[in-house]
This record gives structure tokens, C-alpha cells and sequence, in this order.
């Protein structure tokens, strides 16, 4: 078993403490669904719940850190300290509001720039991936590794596809699924980049790639899928993946002709 240091320990446990309010939340989407207004306003107040947990849990915990996170909050800022967490509370916001139960919540520690630690709890089916930089990958307590496909035939991939308000963030996703469609076993898209980056991690898809996606849903999945063997490609050379949010995670065997393809 291994042996989680302080750090998890302490993102973990704010993880499962925000997680109770949201799993009970996503209980009353289904009755929400029939009403006029809809669920929109009840799950960003779900949303806003779990990151005042995630904020209180982790700063007490550890003071000295600062947070980036996705909803905006009246907390003084803090995003510029030297060591800080990454928060998104609720990864995968429209499959939580259409009743859809695959959505995690996602935080990540940085230390002078460099992503250290990260946590994924996808709380539907209680699996908590969690890694640390030099220490591995694990879900709960076991060990994830990549998975070792070489031929892209057999490979199930993941994507992120753009949507209304978001389709300029990559205008070029057309080509790039008419490119690795006809290549592939399969592609899935679906909806929580956190849990597509974990499931890369642990052999369950063999790459994933999207283009524009914000830093608090990949910055967990990041260490999760380096610290589980994988790759991350830029999609445009010279780019940073965190802060530009196009990347490319993969597995060895076909990292390189994968990388040719989405890039063209």
C-alpha cells in the first residue's frame, strides 16, 4: 500500500469533505430538470459551495499557500504566492447539470512554478487518483501505469470538442478528428477534462488532446499522466500546455505519429 504524504493527505481530505455536498446536490438535479428556470442557477450554487470548502479545508491546513481557482470568490487574491493550489470544485459543470454522473473534483499543488502534487476524486464511483512528482501515480491504492498500446488501431482516444461561445478557441478541431478518427479504435468525448487526463493515466484511454482548456481542469491531470509514464505534447510547438490549455497526453507507443496527426 502506498504511503501518501502530508501533502495528499490534505488535499484528499478536502476533496471527500467538498465532494458530500456535491454528490447530494447532484441528488436533486434529476427533480430540477422538469422545472421551468431548469438546474443552471441550483448547480452554481452547488459549484460555489464546494470551493468555499476547498478554500477553508486547504488554507488551514496549509496557510502559506496560495490559490488559483476557477469561480470567482470575494477572498483576497492570493494566486501570485510562491506555492499554491489549482481548484476546480467542479469538473465536468453540464454533465452535473444534465444528471450525468461523470464529474471530479481537481486540485493540484505548484511550488515556484512547477506542478508538485494532484488530485482527481471522481466521488460517483469513489476512485481518488493521486500523484506526487517522483513518487507515482495511484488510484485509491493501486499503482497506475499508462497503458503500453503501440498500434493506434487499438487505441481509445479522448477529446475535448469546442461549443457554442467556445468554438473560436479551436477552429481547427474538424481537421483534427477527420485526421484520427479513421486511425483509431474509438473517441470519446466526454465532458470532464480532469477525468479524461486520469483515465489516460491509468490505461483506461491511451491519449487524450484538447484545445483551450482552462488551467484548473488539466493542472491535476498534468502530474497524474507524468507520473503514470505518459507524454505531454504542446499542440503548437514551443507552447506551454498549462497555460495555453492545448495539449496532447499520451502514452510512448504512439505519442509521435499521434502528435503528427492532431498537429497535421
Amino acid at each position: 500500500m502506498p504511503v501518501r504524504s502530508a501533502l495528499i493527505n490534505v488535499m484528499v481530505k478536502a476533496a471527500e469533505k467538498a465532494a458530500k455536498g456535491l454528490v447530494r446536490d447532484f441528488g436533486e438535479v434529476e427533480h430540477l430538470q422538469v422545472s421551468r428556470k431548469g438546474p443552471g442557477d441550483f448547480v452554481s450554487n452547488a459549484d460555489l459551495k464546494a470551493q468555499k470548502i476547498l478554500r477553508e479545508e486547504l488554507s488551514k491546513a496549509r496557510p502559506d499557500f496560495g490559490f488559483l481557482m476557477e469561480e470567482a470568490d470575494e477572498a483576497p487574491d492570493t494566486s501570485g504566492k510562491a506555492e499554491r493550489f489549482i481548484v476546480d470544485p467542479l469538473d465536468g459543470t453540464t454533465n452535473f447539470l444534465h444528471g450525468f454522473g461523470h464529474w471530479a473534483i481537481s486540485i493540484a499543488a505548484e511550488r515556484a512554478g512547477e506542478l508538485i502534487a494532484g488530485v482527481v476524486y471522481d466521488p460517483i464511483r469513489d476512485e481518488c487518483f493521486w500523484a506526487e512528482k517522483g513518487v507515482g501515480a495511484y488510484v485509491n491504492n493501486r499503482r497506475l501505469r499508462v497503458s503500453g498500446r503501440t498500434d493506434l488501431s487499438e487505441c481509445l482516444i479522448a477529446t475535448g470538442a469546442p461549443f457554442k461561445g467556445v468554438m473560436h478557441r479551436n477552429p481547427f478541431f474538424t481537421r483534427q478528428l477527420e485526421a484520427v478518427m479513421p486511425q483509431v479504435a474509438g473517441i470519446r468525448r466526454c465532458g470532464a477534462a480532469a477525468l479524461d487526463m486520469a483515465y489516460v493515466a491509468a490505461g483506461r484511454f491511451d491519449a487524450y488532446w484538447e484545445t483551450g482548456v482552462k488551467m484548473w481542469d488539466i493542472a491535476a491531470g498534468l502530474v497524474l499522466v507524468k507520473e503514470a509514464g505518459g507524454f505531454i505534447a504542446p499542440i503548437t510547438l514551443g507552447q506551454d500546455p498549462l497555460t495555453t490549455g492545448s495539449l496532447i497526453a499520451t502514452n510512448a507507443g504512439i505519442s509521435n505519429v499521434l502528435v503528427d496527426l492532431i498537429r497535421g
